[in-house]
C-alpha cells in the first residue's frame, strides 16, 4: 500500500500503527520521514525539560524493541517490508542523535537534522548496506520475514544515526 493511501483510519486500526505511524506524522503525503524526523525534533525539545539522562536512555530502551514490533506489525498489515509511512524509526533514531549531542545549540540541532537527513534518504555506505537488509526479505520463502521487517526497519535509521554522530564527533574535534 502506497504511502499516500495510509490513513488516519489505518492508523486507529490497532495500537501498532499508532506508534509506528509516529502518532500521524507518517501520515504526510510529502516525505514522511522528513516529517517523522521533525516531529521527533519537536517532541525532543518538548520532553527535554522533563526527562533527564536516566529517562532519555530508558526511553530509548524501551521505543527500540516496541518500534520494531510496531514496525513488523505495521509493514505485515499493509503488506510492505519497509513502508514509508513507518517513521518510528526516524523517531528514535533521531532522538538518540539528540540527546548524545546535547547539550547543543538550535544550529547544532540543525546541523544534526540535516546530516541526519542526509544519511538516512542518500543512504551511503553502511547505511545503504543496513538497508539491503530488510529489502532482502522475502515472506514467501522466510516464515519469519514479517518479524525480521520491523528490525530492518530500524536498523538503517540506526546506522544513519551513528554516522551523524560520528561526523558531529570529528567536527567537534577539529
Amino acid at each position: 500500500m502506497p504511502a499516500l493511501l495510509v490513513t488516519a483510519r489505518f492508523m486507529r486500526a490497532h495500537p501498532a500503527h499508532w506508534l509506528a505511524l509516529g502518532l500521524g506524522s507518517g501520515l504526510s503525503p510529502l516525505a514522511p520521514g522528513t516529517a517523522g524526523t521533525l516531529w521527533a525534533w519537536l517532541a525532543f525539545l518538548a520532553l527535554q525539560p522533563w526527562l533527564g539522562d536516566a529517562g532519555w536512555g530508558l526511553l530509548l530502551a524501551l521505543l527500540l524493541p516496541l518500534g520494531a514490533w510496531a514496525s513488523s506489525v505495521t509493514a505485515r498489515h499493509l503488506g510492505v517490508l519497509d513502508p514509508s509511512a513507518v517513521v518510528i524509526d526516524e523517531i528514535v533514531a533521531f532522538w538518540l542523535v539528540l540527546w548524545l549531542v546535547t547539550p547543543a545549540s538550535l544550529s547544532a540541532q540543525c546541523a544534526a537534522f540535516l546530516l541526519f537527513r542526509f544519511f538516512d534518504a542518500v543512504k551511503p555506505g553502511p547505511v545503504g548496506w543496513a538497508d539491503a537488509l530488510c529489502h532482502g526479505l522475502n515472506p514467501a520463502t522466510d516464515r519469519d520475514a514479517w518479524r525480521k521487517a520491523g528490525w530492518g526497519i530500524m536498523i538503517d535509521d540506526l546506522v544513519a544515526a551513528g554516522c551523524t554522530l560520528l561526523l558531529i564527533a570529528l567536527w567537534r574535534a577539529w
